[in-house]
């Protein structure tokens, strides 16, 4: 009754954090690579090609998103959302009407950054300016807008793909958008302001002490860690994005794939619930190592799948990978490096994260052109998984005595 309570109590602030993280649905990749087909096709772009623009876009996003991501720091949601959405809407129309592949790369950019990268950095950033106490709560049940966006939109989408022309179906994104903007103005026409630091309770990491980033990188578990952090960012990625060449490598119809989206997301959010009991009751070190295990799983099952049931199976293990990372890794963090320059600790870890966000469509599509399909390429991308759960297993098993008792 409490999370009810609290979510009546919340609902605008609630349902404005919703709709950032739903929003930028419309330049994260899942909803790019449905269009990866006609995009191909009328640039006359190889899967190499089209995941080198890819990647290029992607990567000077995230680069931009070191000074981008600091306004969050200075203005308002109710005026930052105004100006980002605003770009979006427009980078949406750009899409639609961008007439060669050069300047693909500069439309990419932008989606990426102003939906990927702006909306839910607005999201996170809302939910954590204007809660304290229930901040976890409300991270949560904000986050909620990116799994009805993987869940929904692909389908609408795929199945409008097959009446109207894609770049039709971009204006209609922006429009979307658009949409939102008044909704958001009204929801946040009071919005709390930022709120002075409480004094939570510092945890203290390795050694019985807080870590800078400057120790975290000249510490030898950081660096058995990292396939960890940047494979399922780099291989789920690369996922989504060729997921309109791995149909047609089956023999899949592409509606019939994404229409098992919902079933992913369902997955991953039991999972996500699942984890957050799992680290409370057998601590986070029992299960970090644990998360690489079934998205190498997911990718045999991928990989050796002959029906559409199969892939079914493959994106719900796929999803429990998803689950698994989402919350155990995030709490890993503060377990084993402390509380206090955790932020600075995390964004080493994000880096990570965008890197292998850019990488992994360009790796498999220069794949794919030198023809190795994308499920040839699986077996040996669920090794990498598994050996990454490996490695971090043993730096997490050697690392593990130095936790203070109280975490141990």
């Amino acid at each position: 009754m409490g999370y009810i309570r609290f979510l009546i109590d919340n609902r605008l602030f609630l349902l404005a954090g919703f709709l950032l993280t739903f929003t930028s649905s419309f330049g994260q990749t899942y909803f790019i690579s449905l269009f990866a087909g006609e995009i191909k096709g009328s640039f006359g772009l190889s899967d190499g090609q089209w995941g080198g623009i890819y990647t290029i876009g992607t990567t000077l996003s995230a680069i931009t998103m070191i000074w981008a991501g600091a306004l969050t720091d200075r203005f308002r949601v109710r005026h930052l959302s105004l100006g980002v959405m605003i770009l979006l809407a427009l980078a949406c129309v750009a899409m639609a009407l961008v007439p060669n592949g050069f300047l693909l790369i500069l439309v990419v950019f932008a989606l990426r950054l102003m939906g990927q990268g702006m909306m839910s950095q607005l999201g996170a950033v809302a939910m954590s300016r204007w809660f304290v106490a229930a901040r976890g709560r409300a991270i949560s049940l904000s986050s909620m807008g990116f799994a009805v966006g993987q869940a929904v939109l692909p389908i609408v989408f795929v199945a409008l793909l097959v009446r109207f022309d894609w770049r039709s179906l971009w204006v209609l994104a922006a429009v979307c958008v658009l949409v939102v903007i008044p909704v958001m103005q009204a929801l946040l026409r009071q919005e709390r302001t930022p709120q002075s630091m409480s004094e939570d309770t510092q945890s203290l990491g390795m050694g019985g002490r807080h870590w800078t980033r400057v120790d975290l990188l000249q510490h030898p578990l950081f660096y058995m860690l990292i396939p960890l952090v940047l494979g399922p960012a780099a291989w789920g990625t690369a996922l989504f994005f060729q997921q309109v060449h791995l149909t047609e490598v089956k023999g899949w119809s592409l509606v019939s794939y994404v229409a098992l989206m919902p079933i992913y997301t369902a997955s991953t959010i039991a999972f996500t619930f699942i984890t957050g009991w799992a680290v409370d009751r057998f601590g986070v070190k029992w299960i970090v190592p644990f998360q690489m295990i079934p998205f190498g799983v997911s990718f045999l099952v991928l990989a050796m799948a002959d029906s559409i049931f199969m892939a079914g199976v493959g994106l719900v293990i796929f999803g429990m990978g998803q689950g698994m990372q989402g919350t155990a890794t995030t709490a890993f963090w503060a377990v084993f490096y402390g509380t206090r320059h955790l932020g600075a600790i995390k964004a080493a870890a994000a880096a990570l994260m965008v890197f292998g966000s850019a990488i992994g469509p360009g790796i498999t599509g220069a794949l794919i052109d030198l023809g190795i399909t994308f499920p040839d390429q699986m077996i040996p991308i669920a090794m990498f998984y598994f050996a990454g759960a490996a490695l971090a297993g043993l730096g997490i098993l050697r690392y593990q005595r130095d936790l203070p008792s109280a975490v141990a």
